[in-house]
């Protein structure tokens, strides 16, 4: 809207008695009572403990405009994931509501499949079901990439199987291609207006293979807007835990990320305006990580604790905001800059970090706030930065020789070997 528009709309009386009208989505009545249904295994709108159960809810109610779905307890078991709709809610029992993937199978392809097929042949069809979600991997023969292509087995005949959608990458033989059941629990894409809360996903590490959060986690969406997860527990995901990928206005609230191979937290290469607030990040890689381009987001009030790095910020990562978040025994470091050097533009430029604590971080060597590369106007201010295992090799703050308007402003530091290092 631009400026003529802004005053038009100042200028106008406000809504004080909305009423439902076909085709607005600004004024709407706040109504005392909204459409839902019940999933449980037993006694319930709809019963299952599968994804099919789930799924079907999720669709109901995105086909009469929106509303929740609530999951009653129980253990739902997993093969797919549960794709979500605009306007749909799902609402669980906190931690009586656990949905958990099933163990993955992996096997080779034994055929060729060019990019208009629908269809691809296994070397051993043992372990897959029509219905699974799988992830179809291979080097690309054109490039010598990486090929990542999710799909559903919506058919068979002995070790063939049709896919939902067409293939529309080339799987050849010569690129070593797999097929493995993993996808996220739930997914999300192309979405807008969705809201998880109160529930537990449980990503059964010990029994999937590994796919990175690019492509899944217990939570993955693409190309969304106005997402909230609140008070959700995402647990042992060989990958990430919540992932979001050019995905606008994320909010995440509550939450308990722990266990996961990869991230905790990962809003994604250009994710705008993300709020991560009052969550608990442990024992992951890294407990959260900006991706490439994230603007504008805010990281308020998280505990961190025994990540590999606490949080981590990088690429084109500008005008974020990291305040008043605990960092606590990161096992390679607390907070780390991403040095990208291709150019003045790739930088994380322009972030603030304060208020956080920042304590015992990395090896004997260990950094707790490592700002290097080609970054510029950084301000960190009133950190408590504290090592309590001896000083050794162990450094507080690290300012690269390529940086540029680093700003160190009342910040507290202790213990270490050396404070603060400012390369010339």
């Amino acid at each position: 809207m631009g400026l003529a528009g802004v005053a038009m709309a100042q200028s106008r009386p406000p809504v004080t008695q909305p009423k439902a009208t076909s085709g607005d989505k600004v004024a709407e009545p706040d109504w005392e009572k909204r459409l839902s249904i019940t999933v449980g295994t037993k006694k319930a709108d709809l019963v299952g403990s599968n994804e099919k159960v789930l799924q079907a809810a999720v669709d109901y109610m995105a086909a009469m405009g929106g509303g929740t779905v609530k999951v009653l307890p129980g253990e739902y078991r997993l093969r797919n994931a549960v794709h979500l709709r605009s306007k749909v809610r799902l609402l669980g029992s906190g931690k009586e509501t656990v949905l958990k993937k099933e163990p993955s199978v992996s096997v080779k392809l034994a055929d060729d499949s060019d990019w208009y097929d629908q269809e691809i042949t296994l070397a051993d069809g043992k372990g897959f079901a029509v219905g699974d979600g799988v992830c179809l991997q291979a080097k690309n023969p054109h490039n010598g990439g990486a090929t990542v292509i999710k799909r559903t087995l919506v058919a068979r005949s002995g070790n063939r199987f049709k896919l939902n959608a067409g293939l529309r990458k080339n799987l050849w033989l010569s690129g070593n291609p797999t097929c493995s059941t993993l996808f996220p629990i739930l997914n999300c894409e192309h979405a807008e207006h969705v809201a998880i809360e109160n529930l537990t996903l449980d990503g059964n590490r010990a029994n999937n293979a590994n796919l990175n959060g690019n492509y899944a986690g217990c939570i993955f969406a693409q190309d969304c807007s106005w997402l909230t997860f609140r008070g959700v527990e995402a647990r042992n995901y060989n990958g990430d835990g919540f992932s979001w990928q050019i995905c606008h206005d994320v909010v995440v609230e509550g939450c308990h990320s722990h266990g996961h191979a990869g991230l905790g937290l990962h809003p994604g290469s250009g994710s705008q305006r993300p709020v991560m607030r009052g969550n608990r990040l442990e024992r992951n890689h890294i407990g959260i990580f900006f991706c490439w381009g994230v603007r504008h987001g805010l990281a308020e009030k998280n505990v961190n604790i025994e990540n590999d790095i606490g949080i981590s910020i990088g690429h084109r990562d500008t005008d974020n905001f990291i305040i008043d978040n605990d960092v606590l025994r990161s096992k390679s470091g607390g907070i780390v800059f991403r040095p990208d050097d291709r150019g003045k533009d790739f930088g994380p430029h322009r972030n603030r970090v304060e208020k956080n604590r920042i304590i015992d971080s990395g090896n004997e060597a260990g950094i707790a706030v490592d700002v290097r590369g080609n970054i510029r106007d950084i301000v960190l201010r009133a950190n408590q930065i504290r090592e309590t295992r001896g000083a050794q090799k162990r450094v507080g703050i690290h300012v690269g020789k390529e940086t540029k308007d680093v700003r160190l402003e009342e910040n507290k530091i202790e213990g270490f070997k050396v404070p603060v290092v400012r390369e010339k």
